[in-house]
C-alpha cells in the first residue's frame, strides 16, 4: 500500500525535530499531579494531559491506550518502552511521504497513515530498535515557521 508512492532516489526529508513526546502512564491523575508539583501547567482533554515544554509538548496518556494506538505490543519485556515520539507536519501528503521514506530506510510501519479521531491524519512506525514514531498532520496543533508547536487553549482543564 505505501510502496506505490516510492520512487527510487526520492527521499522525503524529515526535519530534525520532535513535536510531542507522549509518555504512557499507569495512572493519569498521579502523573499529572507529579508534573504539577514540579511546577508544570497542563490541560486535560479526553483522558490526555498536554503540557507545553518549550517548542514541543509533553503528553501524558494511558500506556495501554498509547500501545494500542501505535499498534505495538507492550509485553514489558522487549520493544515498546511506553514512549512515543511525534513529528508533526503541515500536510497529509507529508505524512505519507515520510512514512514511506522511513519504511524504505528500514522502519516497520505499525499503523499505516489514515484519518484520526481528532480530525487529523497520522501513521506510526518503529525504528530498528523498536522506538515508536508517529508522523502526524494535526490541524489543531499548527506548526510555527520553525516547526515548534504551541498547545491551543482547550477550555476548562
Amino acid at each position: 500500500m505505501l510502496d506505490r508512492a516510492w520512487r527510487p532516489g526520492y527521499v522525503a526529508a524529515m526535519d530534525q525535530r520532535v513535536s510531542l513526546i507522549t509518555l504512557g502512564v499507569a495512572d493519569l491523575a498521579r502523573a499529572r499531579t507529579f508534573y504539577e508539583r514540579l511546577g508544570w501547567q497542563g490541560q486535560e482533554v479526553e483522558e490526555t494531559v498536554f503540557l507545553q515544554a518549550g517548542g514541543l509538548a509533553l503528553v501524558l496518556w494511558s500506556r495501554q491506550k498509547l500501545a494500542q494506538d501505535s499498534r505495538v505490543i507492550d509485553d514489558g519485556v522487549d520493544g515498546f518502552g511506553g514512549i512515543t515520539l511525534a513529528h508533526n507536519v503541515r500536510t497529509k501528503a507529508e505524512v505519507d511521504e515520510i512514512v514511506i521514506t522511513a519504511q524504505h530506510a528500514g522502519a516497520t510501519v505499525t499503523r499505516p497513515p489514515a484519518d484520526t479521531i481528532y480530525g487529523g491524519y497520522a501513521g506510526c512506525f518503529t525504528d530498528p530498535d523498536g522506538h515508536v514514531w508517529e508522523i502526524a498532520y494535526n490541524p489543531g496543533f499548527p506548526l510555527a515557521d520553525d516547526g515548534s508547536i504551541a498547545i491551543p487553549e482547550f477550555g476548562s482543564s
